[in-house]
This record gives C-alpha cells, structure tokens and sequence, in this order.
C-alpha cells in the first residue's frame, strides 16, 4: 500500500479501480471510480457494506455528477455549491445500482475539502465518499486509523489534514429539505 500526500500518484491506479482513503471534512473517507462497477464492489466488500445501503459521491464541481441525475429544480440548483452538507438527489434511471443501492436517488456532496477538491480535479471526475471503516466501527481520523482497519486491503492512501467537521456531514433530502442523517 502507498501513502502518499500527492493527488497525482493516484491517477494512474484510479482508472485501474483502484481503493483509496483520503481526508474529508470530519473523517478518512473510502474512495474509487463511481463508474467502475469492480472497484465499487471491492470497496463494499472492504468496508463490509451492502450495496442496498447506496453510496455518497463527493465532486469539485456539480459537473462532474450532473450524469447521474434528473434535471434540477431552481431550489435544488442553489444546493450545488461547495459545502459540508451532503444532498440527496433524484438519480437518472441509468445511473448503476452499485451507488443508488435500492434507492432511486443518490446523494452528492460538492465538497469544499481542499485536498478533496484538489482529488477530483486531478482525476476529471466524482469519487465515492464513504467513511474508512469497517461498517459498525469507528470511522478513522488519521492515516494510522486507515492502516489499522483497512491495512493492506486498500491500494493507497492520500495523506492530509482533515476538515474542521467533528462529525460526518449532515446528509438532506434536496426536495423536502428533510434531514436524513445528523
């Protein structure tokens, strides 16, 4: 495994389906291409998470989850910039099982994490945002944390400061405004 502090070292291994951990706002999260239906599989393995539960996608930009989403609304458009709230949003019949889980919605989070932003522009594109950890277990706050739960299952781990969030972000509902997680 490769801990590094350069969003660069992990371009190549991306597009290979690679699994990650980097820091977000409050916590490591557990990272690979939405698009590459292996590496998320892989990843839920991991983190022992079943696909039902659906996953959460950080991008830079709205841009770069646009794909997977139903036209927005003029209220749900004003949610689309960086933040350190995580919005659920109504999916596009096409957008795969493996992030929407046995929902017809995925949730999104334009994240203003520096180096998490700094991620998805290296790599063009959302990554999944999930704690990392083994589901049920504490999500880690360091690279020491990573290692000790993730160890040698994961292929890198980017290096860095973590955002001034003591909790994972608070995830809503992008219609109603309804909090689905505190």
């Amino acid at each position: 495994m490769l801990i590094t502090d350069k969003p660069d070292d992990l371009t190549t291994l991306f597009s290979q389906g690679a699994v990650f951990a980097y820091p977000t706002e409050a916590v490591f999260g557990l990272g690979c291409d939405p698009d590459n239906e292996n590496a998320v599989r892989r990843l839920l393995t991991i983190k022992k998470r079943p696909v039902s539960k659906g996953l959460i996608l950080i991008a830079s930009d709205f841009s770069q989850v646009s794909k997977y989403l139903k036209p927005l609304t003029n209220d749900q458009n004003a949610l689309t910039l960086p933040s350190a709230t995580t919005y659920v949003f109504p999916a596009l019949e096409s957008t795969p099982v493996w992030l929407t889980g046995n929902f017809n919605s995925l949730a999104v989070r334009i994240t203003r994490h520096p180096l998490a932003r700094e991620l998805c522009d290296t790599l063009g594109s959302a990554i999944v945002s999930t704690s990392a950890n083994i589901s049920g277990q504490d999500p880690a706050r360091s690279v020491d944390e990573v290692v000790k739960q993730l160890g040698d299952k994961i292929d890198l781990i980017v290096d860095g400061k973590l955002g001034e969030s003591q909790k994972p972000s608070v995830i809503r509902d992008s219609i109603s405004g309804e909090i689905i997680r505190s």
